[in-house]
């Protein structure tokens, strides 16, 4: 089944590579002789689908994800479900590499009139703080 990662890019089976072996840890029987732990590698420099992106879009994919994304998943005791998360998470990777960067944040200063609220407040907690104070000798 091809990952469909958006609008423009699906990814063809024949260009992921799976690998299946047992999972690790505990489990006795089934986990030492299943072969649930699913491996996927797919090339985008390599893909025929990525061709189908923009030009920007291709680059970006390219310099996010400049080698083969390798994803391994043991998460259940099905290999099948174990290979429906990770197409889930390829598409989530390749998407992410696809996203373009945030716009950089512009420094801005605070208004006057915030600056005079802020001191002001500043005046009335220090007020009210010094009224809850014990009367000194010379008060």
């Amino acid at each position: 089944m091809p990952v469909v990662v958006n609008s423009r890019l699906t990814i063809p089976d024949d260009e992921l590579e799976w690998r299946f072996s047992p999972s690790g840890g505990p489990g006795g029987q089934h986990a030492n002789r299943a072969h649930t732990r699913v491996e996927v590698s797919w090339d985008p420099a390599a893909s025929a689908a990525a061709r189908d992106l923009t030009e920007s879009q291709r680059n970006r994919l390219l310099s996010n994800a400049p080698s083969a994304i390798r994803l391994t998943v043991d998460q259940y005791r099905s290999q099948h479900r174990n290979r429906t998360v990770a197409e889930e998470r390829l598409a989530e990777r390749v998407r992410a590499a696809l996203a373009p960067p945030p716009k950089a944040r512009r420094a801005t200063k605070p208004s006057k009139g915030a600056k005079r609220r802020r001191l002001e407040a500043k005046r009335r907690t220090g007020q009210t703080k010094k009224l809850r104070r014990r009367p000194g000798v010379d008060e």
